[in-house]
């Protein structure tokens, strides 16, 4: 049993679906960083040109 947050009103709790709007529970820790990250350029690339694209 891990705890969990809601993704409309940010609740905590130990429930799949949440028990005060009904809506879906997420795991609240970020991923672990990884010094070997094989994808790392290509997710920060792809960052970059949305951030890049978004500000056109």
């Amino acid at each position: 049993m891990r705890i969990r947050k809601c993704e409309k009103c940010e609740k905590y709790t130990f429930k799949e679906i949440c028990p005060l709007c009904g809506s879906s529970t997420s795991n609240p820790e970020p991923p672990t960083y990884s010094p070997s990250d094989k994808y790392g350029y290509f997710r920060r690339k792809l960052i970059k040109e949305l951030e890049e694209k978004g500000s056109e």
